[in-house]
């Protein structure tokens, strides 16, 4: 049997080739490759404005896999975490973070994580695959159907900061940017979209040579190698010399200022001496700083640092005139705050439990 083709793999023009050959208008390709990417459909039945008979022979000759909702949790801040199935039955997780003036989605770009950061749950589940553009696509179209539903507004930022590592799974990120930021899709803004990374020298030098208008986040959490060894081990074969470097190049050819993420752990990483090391990594570019909460991960060995320290760390840097923003935690009671995607026990055994086929 021949297995259908996404229908959401295709170029207007392919659509409008298939049309023609089944003896059908080619306007009708404009019809469904709007619905596909400008309404953001997510099945063939809402493609109302076509006849029936159209859609049934597009199911006939093709698919549209699309993202399943499998869990919702609220957090009393307003976070919401959502589960979702992808099509091979594999799980990944989202976040909708709602503020006062913005609603922000936290979306994965891997299932699971292969860089196993010691503070972050997600690395404890090893990796399972990268996403499609079309999954990380669909996690921005549900969570924005999500915050109209609970905010009575659309999406007003994305980071990609949920699970997975954004930069080894660097060109579906892009095709999957390059759909929320067309006009003839989503038509965001790529200033609202922040992508974040533990840094790959290589992949940030290719988003210089690319020119990504996108924004991009580092998560640091060190500034010295006999630290960040310990805690980010992808640090022991790309040393924070040769990721100066890369940092260095991106701001030469972009001229962009990127954010330093900053997890402060409890007397590891959180005295002045590791403030005044930090003072010193960020001298070669320009930069903002975000100071983030630790949100517990069991079995991390690793606990929140104080507000005194917190607070004596925030004003060393202020002191060297650095911009610093303190990150406070949101969705800690759900498992949804930064580093704690990791599937929920109960969706784990049933996934364990399910000999599901895999693609």
């Amino acid at each position: 049997m021949v297995e259908k083709a996404d229908i959401r793999s295709l170029s207007l023009a392919e659509i409008e080739n298939f049309f023609r050959e089944k003896n059908e208008k080619p306007f009708r390709a404009r019809q469904v490759y709007e619905w596909i990417w400008k309404k953001t459909c997510l099945s063939f039945d809402e493609m109302t404005n076509l006849s029936r008979e159209n859609r049934q022979l597009l199911t006939t000759h093709f698919c549209f896999p699309v993202l399943q909702e499998e869990k919702e949790l609220h957090d009393p801040d307003g976070t919401v975490k959502f589960t979702f199935r992808l099509p091979d039955h594999e799980l990944v997780e989202s976040v909708l973070i709602p503020a006062d003036n913005r609603t922000t989605a936290c979306i994965s770009s891997q299932a699971g994580c292969a860089l196993a950061c010691r503070f972050c749950a997600t690395g404890m589940l090893g990796f399972r695959r990268n996403l499609t553009f079309t999954e990380i696509f669909d996690q921005v179209v549900l969570l924005n159907r999500q915050s109209e539903k609970y905010h009575g507004k659309p999406l007003s930022n994305i980071v990609y900061m949920g699970m997975g590592e954004p930069l080894m799974n660097y060109e579906e990120v892009l095709k999957s940017i390059e759909k929320i930021t067309s006009e003839e899709s989503l038509g965001m803004s790529p200033q609202r979209i922040t992508v974040s990374s533990v840094g790959i020298p290589d992949m940030i030098r290719k988003m210089a040579d690319d020119k990504c208008r996108f924004h991009f986040a580092l998560s640091l959490h060190a500034a010295i190698n006999a630290k960040r060894d310990q805690i980010i081990p992808i640090n022991k074969k790309h040393p924070l010399l040769e990721l100066t470097a890369a940092l260095k190049y991106y701001h030469a050819k972009t001229g962009k200022r990127f954010t330093i993420e900053y997890i402060l752990f409890k007397d590891f990483n959180d005295s002045l001496e590791d403030a005044k090391n930090l003072a010193v990594f960020c001298k070669s570019f320009p930069v903002k700083i975000n100071l983030i909460e630790y949100n517990p991960v069991e079995k991390s060995g690793f606990l929140q640092s104080t507000p005194e320290k917190t607070r004596a760390f925030r004003e060393f840097l202020e002191n060297k005139n650095m911009v610093i923003n303190v990150r406070k935690s949101r969705g800690t009671n759900i498992d949804a705050a930064c580093g704690q995607l990791a599937l929920s026990d109960t969706i784990n055994r049933q996934n364990e439990k399910t000999n599901f086929p895999k693609k």
